[in-house]
């Protein structure tokens, strides 16, 4: 896969490409990442890119003119997808994340200031949000959807049976695990999994995914029940 950023801050990328399953990744030749500098597509001799609202009000917004530009000059093909981060996007999730880790090509577009001007909106495919608040910048957001979509590419993790059963992959959440000791300081590993029948520990972990899920996150249950019944 090829993941292209646009941002104004190049630079915030470098530490975290170079770090963990990221960067095997690159080195394995099963991701590629670009990183790409707006301002160098701004039209002043000062590189600007945001500019004050027409009306009135307060902050700044990402210009059109270089946004756009950028995107023209990064997108290769019709089957690239464009993906503005902004507050106003649906919500990221493990089947969105899935669904991108399938693409060849994935252009991500990183706001700033008080958010981009509407028509930028015009030439984007879609608009993600990785949560209910508001963050600095879209380079974060960015990083977290690269991060969520590269660990799903085929052949970047060792075992594909751990994509399989963590939290929300199968409309639930994770159940609790445990490694050595098998009791620290009066805390117990649950007889079940010493037991070494696996038929009882994969009941017994299915069990304790749904209470999980009930108790921590119940909407993933009626979620879950919506997906079935289509």
């Amino acid at each position: 896969m090829k993941y292209d950023v646009l941002t104004i801050f190049p630079e915030f990328f470098e530490s975290p490409l170079k770090q963990g399953i990221i960067r095997r990744a690159i080195e394995n030749g099963l991701l590629e990442v670009e990183i790409h500098n707006i301002r160098d597509y701004a039209h002043d001799r000062h590189k600007t890119t945001d500019d004050s609202p027409y009306g009135g009000g307060a902050g700044m917004l990402m210009k059109v003119e270089p946004t756009v530009e950028a995107i023209d000059a990064v997108r290769s093909g019709s089957d690239d997808k464009v993906i503005l981060v902004t507050p106003q996007g649906v919500p990221l999730n493990q089947e969105i994340a899935r669904e991108l880790s399938g693409l060849k090509k994935l252009i991500v577009v990183c706001g700033r200031y008080e958010g981009v001007d509407e028509r930028i909106r015009d030439f984007v495919d879609m608009e993600i949000s990785i949560g209910d608040y508001v963050l600095m910048g879209g380079e974060t957001p960015a990083l977290v959807i690269l991060e969520s979509v590269t660990r799903l590419i085929s052949g970047v993790l060792g075992s594909q049976k751990s994509i399989e059963t963590e939290s929300f992959s199968n409309g639930l959440l994770e159940y609790p695990q445990y490694t050595r000791p098998g009791n620290f300081r009066g805390l117990k590993v649950p007889s079940v999994l010493l037991s070494g029948n696996h038929k009882e520990i994969e009941k017994w972990r299915q069990q304790e995914s749904q209470k999980r899920t009930l108790e921590r996150r119940p909407e993933l249950i009626g979620r879950q029940s919506k997906q079935k019944e289509l």
